[in-house]
């Protein structure tokens, strides 16, 4: 009997126990399958019952699964929520009546002294704003933190915070209250998307706090608004005075980049609190994939900004120069490309044919001796099929050690093929440019002598090493080189146009410099940001549209501060309308990836220049108004409306909507070929473009000017020209382009300007034939 027993209350435990494991693996797999979704609400449907939105999003999460939690709760940007859900439980919410939409979330990525004397900053005090007015102006810098100790952002000979600030300080690791001050006024971090992904942030890795242990978003704050520093400098390359574009503006920082990336419920959940903080200006160095606007989490959360009256100032990409690699194209956001200084940091190549090549490089440690010694192209030096490109663990050192290795441009950083190299014991590299990047060259902080070269350098350099028996070479570095011409070029990885989601709206906007650029730096790695990096320095250089945007940035809050009461449209209108697009000898600003002028599907409207566009006479404004609009004119939904601008509005089915119509300072126009397939020259197509000049300047009288490299598109401006008798006054004309079939594919530009004998209005034009 007692062993009956015994074998049923053992058959029992082990019932239970494979139940309770079935339940443990269906639960595991359960949360394996949750991903993080951002949930839009409509709150005009919230129940009476409730007391607070927040309930009402609580009760429809539960309704549809009890495990989930909110990560964030969204008041300003969006009404909403976001949180982990399976793929059936978001389909089963979106059917609920008050849900506008169930977003997966996107995972978004980084965009990674001399530049206001280059600008013209430098000795222009005179017409800049009022320090006073320009310290009223909050700067808000979403990205990976900062590293507060940094000198950039002493707030000596600042007043009080501004009265209309309402952020705050976050504490968390290695950051408390004290780290902000005058200057930083405000800092918090984001990090719950990023964690209910990867799980709890390892904390002997990054801080859980606003503390910046990468760098990106150091050198970002400080290139838009850091305090001036003398004696500023990296291992003693651009030694000078180091400020932001804005020394006097106030500056909040928002953390939402993590080691695994930039996480869209961070993102929104930032930009909310940005626009209940109070900030002026939100500056996002960050960028994702493409996509339509209702669905694209920044482009949501920055409509909302910008009818708050809020500049959303956006990097444009690291994709070029391949066509169309934007990011960040929605046209309430400024959409920021990037070119070179007029500076450089020369490395000297000297082989043993008695040829010499110059390049570019940072390095600063023990230079190779005057003697030449053996060189090996790295693709010989390996037995990987991706060893040319220097891979980490392609090179053998039997082929490398003692040797300078000519490593081939992309694949992985630049930093980190000299790393390999040095790893495999190699005592330099030759970084040779391919053909996607030309003669781009791009200075970095190596590990070990290193020139990084463009392509017919590099092209030279191979061919040299595969014909002599014994090739050897050495390296040299130079000093600081200033006044390089031409200058600026706009910089091979900047991302090109045309706007693949709305071809109407030309992007990028403009360019500015995003190309070696000195600003400040995390204390906590390396100016290479390796692990292996022991170097700590204050100042760091490097490059990306990352480092264009927040100059675009900060000139935008001199503007607000010099012009309180302009819209965003208005201060983009004045930067774009004003920037230049050739260099003073007339000719047009180059592409550095093919050495050939560039167009305004590379440069936008041009090059930033700030102190005409502190003056620039007249602008093309826009409301909320003009962009629902241009949405109706996309054949948008109510509902898509309401998704994107989280607002109520019907297209009035009477009117006729059209994108052209969009108040915007430059004009795209896409041409179909006839019947669509290329084909059909001789035939004709006829469109019209109407835009809106407000007046920002003194009296005067505007003649209307085109110049166009196409005789294939005839341009009429009507009228031809326009007078304007007070301030804010506001004038319209129209822009017919009859266009002759081309073959698909076929792009062309032109330049319309305005001009009062003072003030000249420029706009591009660009026309794609499809």
């Amino acid at each position: 009997m007692k062993l009956v027993n015994f074998r049923f209350q053992l058959m029992a435990a082990l019932l239970c126990f494979f139940y309770m494991y079935a339940n443990v693996i269906a639960e595991v797999k359960n949360l394996q399958s949750k991903k993080t979704y951002i949930i839009h609400m409509d709150k005009s449907y919230m129940p009476a019952s409730f007391n607070d939105h927040v309930q009402w999003y609580d009760s429809s999460l539960k309704s549809i699964s009890e495990s989930s939690d909110m990560l964030y709760a969204y008041n300003n940007v969006i009404h909403g929520f976001s949180t982990r859900l399976t793929p059936e439980e978001a389909e089963s919410l979106e059917k609920q009546q008050g849900i506008l939409s169930v977003l997966p979330e996107r995972v978004y990525e980084l965009h990674t002294t001399r530049t206001p004397e280059f600008l013209g900053l430098g000795k222009s005090d005179a017409v800049l704003p009022a320090s006073d007015s320009v310290s009223e102006v909050v700067v808000a810098v979403l990205d990976t933190g900062v590293w507060p100790e940094l000198k950039s952002f002493d707030d000596a000979g600042l007043g009080p915070i501004p009265s209309t600030w309402k952020g705050e300080c976050q504490i968390g690791k290695n950051f408390n209250s004290s780290s902000c001050n005058r200057k930083l006024i405000g800092a918090r971090f984001f990090s719950q998307g990023y964690e209910a992904a990867f799980g709890p942030i390892d904390e002997t890795v990054e801080s859980k706090s606003p503390r910046d242990d990468d760098g990106h978003g150091t050198h970002t704050s400080t290139t838009a608004a850091g305090s001036a520093v003398s004696g500023a400098s990296l291992f003693g390359y651009a030694t000078g005075i180091a400020r932001g574009m804005a020394t006097q503006a106030r500056v909040a920082v928002y953390k939402v980049c993590w080691v695994g990336g930039c996480f869209g419920s961070d993102i929104m959940a930032a930009m909310d609190k940005a626009v209940e903080d109070g900030v002026n200006v939100i500056s996002m160095s960050i960028g994702g994939g493409l996509t339509d606007y209702y669905k694209d989490t920044v482009a949501i959360a920055a409509f909302t900004a910008t009818a708050r009256g809020i500049m959303v100032s956006c990097s444009a990409g690291n994709g070029g120069p391949s066509q169309g690699s934007l990011s960040n194209v929605a046209p309430w956001i400024t959409t920021v490309g990037a070119g070179t200084l007029d500076r450089d940091f020369p490395a000297y190549v000297t082989l043993g044919n008695g040829k010499n090549y110059s390049g570019a490089s940072l390095y600063s440690g023990k230079p190779l001796s005057d003697s030449l010694v053996p060189v090996v192209y790295a693709g010989n030096a390996s037995s990987s099929t991706s060893g040319y490109l220097c891979m980490s663990g392609t090179l053998s050192p039997a082929k490398v050690a003692g040797k300078i290795v000519i490593c081939d441009r992309g694949g992985n950083s630049r930093v980190q093929k000299g790393l390999e190299v040095k790893h495999a014991g190699g005592l330099g590299m030759i970084l040779a440019n391919t053909d996607l990047y030309g003669e781009e060259l791009v200075a970095d902080a190596h590990l070990l002598p290193t020139a990084a070269v463009g392509q017919s350098s590099g092209d030279a350099i191979k061919n040299y090493a595969f014909s002599d028996p014994k090739p050897v070479a050495t390296i040299a570095s130079g000093v600081t080189h200033l006044g390089v011409e031409p200058s600026p070029v706009v910089a091979a990885f900047s991302s090109r146009g045309p706007n693949l989601v709305t071809p109407e709206v030309m992007k990028p906007d403009l360019i500015a410099p995003g190309v070696n650029i000195l600003a400040g730096w995390t204390g906590a790695v390396g100016p290479t940001g390796l692990t292996d990096d022991s170097r700590r320095v204050s100042f760091n250089i490097i490059s990306g549209t990352s480092m264009s945007c927040p100059h675009v940035s900060g000139l935008a809050a001199l503007l607000k501060a010099a012009h309180s009461d302009w819209s965003p449209a208005a201060i983009r209108s004045a930067l774009m309308t004003t920037a230049y697009t050739t260099y003073k000898n007339g000719k047009t600003i180059l592409d550095v990836s093919t050495g050939q002028p560039s167009t305004p599907f590379d440069y936008g409207a041009g090059h930033v220049n700030p102190v005409a566009a502190l003056d620039p006479g007249l602008v093309y404004d826009a409301t909320v108004e003009d962009y629902l609009s241009f949405l109706c004119a996309l054949n948008y939904s109510s509902s898509q409306i309401k998704l994107a601008t989280n607002r109520d509005f019907t297209c009035d089915p009477s009117k006729k909507y059209s994108l052209g119509d969009l108040n915007y300072p430059s004009f795209s126009v896409p041409l179909q070929t006839a019947s669509g397939k290329g084909g059909g020259a001789g035939v004709k197509s006829t469109i019209k473009y109407t835009r809106t000049l407000t007046n920002v300047g003194p009296t005067a009288t505007y003649m209307v000017s085109v110049s166009s490299q196409t005789p294939s598109v005839n341009i009429l401006v009507e009228p031809k020209s326009l007078s304007f008798s007070e301030q804010y006054e506001k004038k319209s004309y129209t822009v017919t382009f009859t266009a002759t079939s081309m073959p698909s594919g076929t792009n062309s530009f032109a330049r319309l300007e305005w001009s009062s004998g003072k003030h000249v209005i420029g706009s591009p034009i660009a026309f794609s034939w499809t």
